[in-house]
């Protein structure tokens, strides 16, 4: 597939089959995402792979947060990736100080980008994802006992799309409003 069209055809699947995930097909994922872009090349994104049922299931019960979408999205998915990253790496000098007044903002940055190609990734290997956010970080944090330095950036449920769900692209805003010159 091209890079115009996966653009394109890749939408937030939030429902999925039971198929399971091939093992050999997430590392391929994630051998992808990692030509992700990050500041000075320090690729801080790392990925926690749950296809356990029972971890699902307590996820969905003690850390989705009211009124999201996600305990069913997470109960469709045979895969949930947790997306972490390694803290004060990015945005960083090596004497620890920021090296520009975005502070930690970088690191949120560059985990957007390899969360965006890892989803590309996906779909251009026929698989569906979504990215989510919403949830009770550091108690999700604490249960996947992350290392230290570590923290939770998000959750992207991974499947292979139920195919009667359609998928179209919602209205997108016109270039003349997302473009301005100087």
């Amino acid at each position: 597939m091209d890079a115009q069209t996966c653009i394109l055809t890749r939408r937030s699947v939030r429902k999925f089959t039971q198929e399971p995930v091939d093992h050999t097909l997430l590392e391929q994922v994630i051998s992808l995402a990692a030509y992700a872009p990050s500041w000075k090349n320090t690729q801080i994104s790392r990925y926690i792979a749950i296809e356990d049922p029972t971890v699902q299931q307590a996820i969905i019960d003690r850390f989705c947060l009211p009124g999201s979408n996600n305990p069913a999205i997470i109960a469709s998915a045979p895969l949930l990736v947790a997306q972490t990253f390694v803290k004060a790496r990015c945005g960083f000098e090596r004497d620890g100080t920021y090296t520009t007044d975005r502070g930690e903002g970088w690191q949120y940055y560059d985990c957007g980008i390899a969360a965006q190609t890892f989803c590309l990734a996906a779909h251009d290997l026929g698989l569906g994802t979504v990215i989510m956010g919403v949830f009770d970080r550091k108690g999700l944090e604490e249960y996947l006992q992350l290392p230290e330095g570590q923290e939770l950036m998000a959750l992207i449920a991974v499947g292979h799309p139920d195919p009667s769900v359609t998928l179209t692209a919602p209205k997108r805003k016109e270039t003349d409003v997302l473009l301005s010159w100087r």
